[in-house]
């Protein structure tokens, strides 16, 4: 038997084509969650720094400034501290529950960001039921803090754990309800259709304007699903001596603070998609809707610009967020409840029921 060594050659080349095609695709797919990853920790680094900035000029006093310029790394230097800091765990506590705790809380929140469409396809998975992906992965966060407080073996720890899951529960229904009359009003649960309805009438197409009480109740829930003030009673220092973070130290500790500023951000951006357009800019009466026509012809130039209207209406968001949580004061917790379920949720209910009837009567 002669065997033909251009043969065995040419099968070497082909297995090898075979698998740098291989590393290619697992690096087509990695590379977009990468960037991705690295925009959000970009984002919330700024976050962090615009609310000591914002915070330190509401009080008239001095916000960072010897951490690089303008202290713009001092959100940066705070993590490296906590990185190197010690992690104490309690004895007598559930160690599994304590360590899992904080990562339940930021993962869940890291996935909703794969559905917002931060541009003209400019997202990294459209899927047909993408708002309500982000309602039940975002759902499974409280779990995490209620875990957490479980885990600490610490009653004030547990009594924060259970605010925090019953405070979810009661906003998270009307938030829910807001965003069932979106996907009637765009028929469609995936967000890149969602933003489409709403560039094909312009300015005045945004939903912002055909569901007002909406948009005021799906602010309202995203700041109380935040725990941000005035509602952010699962860690109120007074009254529970910081809740259910009480016994974490270190990264553990830090964690929950992205976690919080991450899901302020992913708020933001839905309120953006949602309710402003996403990454439409028409203006009426000015002709810059013309200009920025170019992003359906110029593929990376057109994307960055829709990247910056959308980064542009998110942190108009994040700055109301952050003047909100500096002017007003917080809510006891029987107010908090009675909020949700006594004023919000009826007014989401009659806001789904008037948006069904008039879908019904269009048809």
């Amino acid at each position: 038997m002669i065997i033909d060594t251009t043969e065995i050659q040419d099968i070497h080349s082909f297995s090898g084509l075979e698998s740098l095609n291989e590393v290619y695709g697992i690096l087509w797919v990695l590379v977009p969650i990468l960037i991705l990853i690295l925009g959000i920790t970009i984002s919330v680094l700024a976050i962090v720094w615009l609310e000591r900035e914002i915070s330190a000029g509401i009080q008239q006093r001095i916000g960072p400034e010897y951490a690089g310029p303008f202290g713009v790394l001092q959100a940066l230097a705070d993590g490296t501290k906590l990185l190197f800091k010690e992690n104490l765990i309690p004895s007598r506590g559930d160690i599994r529950l304590f360590s899992i705790g904080p990562s339940i809380s930021v993962i869940s929140i890291l996935l909703s960001y794969s559905v917002i469409p931060f541009g003209c396809n400019f997202i990294l998975s459209d899927f047909n039921i993408g708002v309500f992906l982000w309602i039940a992965i975002s759902s499974i966060a409280p779990i995490g803090l209620l875990m957490s407080g479980y885990g600490s073996n610490n009653k004030y720890s547990f009594l924060g754990g259970l605010r925090a899951a019953a405070q979810s529960i009661s906003y998270e229904i009307p938030l829910t309800l807001c965003v069932l009359s979106i996907s009637l009003l765009s028929n469609s649960l995936s967000t890149v259709d969602i933003v489409d309805a709403q560039s094909k009438y312009g300015f005045w197409g945004w939903n912002l304007w055909r569901q007002p009480m909406g948009f005021i109740v799906f602010l309202i829930s995203s700041l109380a699903e935040c725990e941000r003030l005035p509602f952010d009673l699962p860690e109120a220092e007074e009254e529970l001596v910081a809740g259910y973070q009480t016994e974490y130290s270190g990264i553990k500790f830090g964690l929950f603070y992205v976690a919080s500023y991450l899901n302020l951000l992913i708020s933001s951006l839905f309120v953006t998609v949602l309710y402003l357009g996403g990454s439409n800019i028409s203006i009426p009466y000015i002709f810059v809707s013309e200009f920025f026509e170019i992003n359906k012809t110029y593929g990376v130039f057109g994307t960055t610009i829709d990247l910056f209207i959308t980064l542009a209406k998110t942190y108009f968001f994040l700055f109301l967020s952050i003047i909100t949580r500096w002017a007003l004061p917080r809510l006891r917790m029987d107010q908090l409840l009675n909020l949700g379920w006594k004023f919000l949720l009826p007014i989401s209910l009659g806001n789904l029921l008037l948006t069904t009837s008039s879908q019904l009567f269009s048809l």
